[in-house]
């Protein structure tokens, strides 16, 4: 029993510390970086000169397209011809100067739970403080005359709205006689495509290279955490899936990689990401890069290889353009559809793919049948725990022999009194006898951290979480309890510190945490005993901070463990200790012998 006491004491140790971990050092780190990220933006905004940005294999296109000076959304939106995005989840415009994607809007998300609060922006002219855009291009070469690229402005040839239902075709004709025409068209979600049709008038062969970039000017003004990665992500080729993070790119050297036929890449958020798939018939190089020539600004881009149109003849390339939310079903299906290597792990799935997405599609069942995530959360515990269950019989049967064979322990504990070896192996004797494995009960407990932390996973990172309601209080599982219970959960007419907000899941979580503990004896190790009285009190400070999902999953899945071990202890005849310890602890205490 009292290996069986160790091992919970390391494995709630290492919860703990993972969690003021956290709590300590995690969420302060990020309020500095989210400072120092807002010091950074305002320092953006200031007028500077920049310079060209590079395109992988090129120094310096001849083209500028950086402007210096920042303005306002709109005044920037309302200095170049466009022509407008409107379908169910999109509305924006392309600007004509570049053919670029750089205003879009999310039209089924906004900043906050309510409805009426601002749409996410994801895209925003280069001269704005919050510059985002795609761009698609050429690199040509003196026989090919000019090409179009960041400066060029193409001509609308049909379509007066992009739409669903509606493609728009732009077009370009260079002094050579070369006419570029530009098909884009879009479905009904987030993937656009982008048919570029080469028609070589000039008498001549010409040879010229097709390049693409994602730009971003700025950073998130929320800093990710350690469970999340945010910034640089691509599937390239054989080399497969690469994140890099803003800092390496800003610390370090432009990250390189070697020429690809297939693949992808671009930059991504928690929730939204902006991706390029290249022509998949062409070899390209691709790179990430940080630039800090005028404002700095962070860049995913690709150059392909030279094709060569011999007079006369044309050729087409299709290039896809990924814009906004990352659902789950949606980029699954875009990979399948469109053929796109991996493109599913443009969500962050973690180290425990393996669990974290099976996990989600179980969630997202039941969610699409009982219309609530929190009631999807709850369902998903319970097939969690009808799994284990085989295991956690084992483990509380372990625990049930261990009670059975105490007075035995007792006995050899007084026998061989401070000789610990002797005791130690009069133990095991006693283990062999009663074939009983001292470990056995400690595996279910293992085992199922890598489903707590892919539960984690799936709440922290996954689009279907945010702003998702349970019932009451709850308006969004991926955010903290709003409530406080040291102002009476609203009933007071104040705010309290952050650190003091102590919601009513953490507390449910809390309570039942503290009666799943006093299901077994209390430790007579004093230290122990110490630390599974507090345990509790502890983690339902640090889990207030944590997403509500993951404490209700906690809480439920603290019920239905005492529930499982008063059912499977009472099968093995073993006494149940939560009352008698219950009564323990708020029994006077005898006064001690004078």
């Amino acid at each position: 029993m009292e290996k069986n006491r160790n091992y919970f004491v390391a494995i709630g140790l290492s919860v703990l510390i993972l969690i003021a971990w956290q709590f300590l050092y995690v969420n302060p780190k990020m309020e500095k970086e989210r400072i120092a990220a807002e010091a950074q933006q305002k320092i953006t905004q200031q007028n500077q000169p920049a310079a060209t940005p590079a395109v992988s294999g090129q120094a310096q296109p001849a083209q500028g397209a950086v402007p210096g000076a920042v303005e306002t959304r709109d005044q920037a939106i309302a200095k170049s011809a466009r022509v407008s995005i409107d379908t169910a989840a999109l509305s924006g415009s392309i600007n004509l100067t570049g053919a670029r994607f750089d205003d879009l809007k999310l039209k089924e998300y906004h900043e906050t739970v309510d409805d009426k609060s601002p749409l996410i922006t994801l895209f925003s002219p280069s001269d704005t403080p919050d510059g985002y855009f795609t761009e698609l291009g050429y690199i040509g070469n003196e026989a090919t005359g000019t090409v179009p690229g960041p400066a060029t402005v193409w001509t609308l040839k049909s379509g007066d709205k992009l739409t669903t239902a509606t493609p728009v075709v732009l077009a370009f004709t260079n002094e050579k006689g070369v006419v570029f025409t530009r098909t884009i068209s879009i479905d009904e979600h987030f993937m656009f495509q982008v048919i570029d049709t080469i028609n070589n008038g000039s008498g001549a062969p010409v040879s010229l290279s097709t390049y693409g970039r994602v730009t971003r000017f700025n950073k998130p003004t929320t800093p990710s955490v350690y469970v999340l990665h945010e910034g640089f992500i691509g599937v390239i080729g054989e080399h497969g899936l690469n994140e890099i993070a803003y800092s390496k790119v800003e610390n370090d050297v432009p990250v390189k990689h070697e020429k690809a036929t297939t693949g992808w890449l671009g930059i991504t958020d928690k929730y939204w990401a902006a991706a390029i798939v290249p022509p998949q018939t062409l070899a390209y190089e691709s790179k990430y890069e940080h630039f800090t020539d005028g404002r700095p600004r962070f860049q995913a881009d690709y150059k392909q290889d030279a094709v060569t149109i011999a007079p006369g003849q044309s050729t087409d390339l299709k290039t896809l353009v990924f814009a906004g939310a990352k659902q789950v079903p949606l980029v699954d299906g875009y990979e399948k559809s469109y053929s796109i290597p991996q493109f599913d792990l443009l969500i962050d799935w973690g180290w425990f793919y393996f669990i974290t997405k099976p996990m989600f599609k179980l969630m997202d069942f039941f969610f699409r049948y009982f219309g609530n995530f929190g009631v999807a959360i709850l369902l998903t515990t319970i097939v969690v725990k009808a799994l284990f269950f085989p295991l956690a019989s084992k483990q509380y049967a372990s625990m049930a022999n261990m009670k059975k064979v105490q007075p035995k322990m007792e006995e050899l504990k007084k026998k061989h009194g401070d000789d610990r070896m002797a005791l130690q192996q009069g133990m095991m004797q006693l283990y062999k006898d009663e074939k009983i494995n001292p470990i056995a009960g400690c595996w279910p407990i293992l085992l199922q951290i890598p489903v707590f932390f892919a539960l984690y996973k799936v709440i922290y990172v996954t689009i279907e979480m945010r702003h998702a309601p349970f019932f009451g209080w709850i308006q969004d599982l991926s955010a903290p309890d709003p409530t406080s219970l040291f102002n009476l959960f609203g009933l007071l007419p104040y705010d309290v510190p952050q650190a003091l907000v102590i919601g009513i899941w953490p507390l449910v979580m809390g309570i039942t945490m503290f009666l799943q503990m006093r299901m077994n004896p209390t430790p007579p190790d004093p230290t122990q005993a110490m630390l599974f009285t507090w345990m509790p009190l502890v983690f339902t400070f640090m889990l207030a901070s944590f997403p509500a999902g993951l404490v209700i999953y906690w809480a439920w899945n603290n019920t239905l463990s005492i529930a499982q071990q008063a059912f499977i202890m009472k099968r093995h005849g073993a006494k149940i200790e939560l009352f008698d310890n219950l009564k323990g602890l708020f029994a006077k205490k005898p006064k001690p012998a004078e």
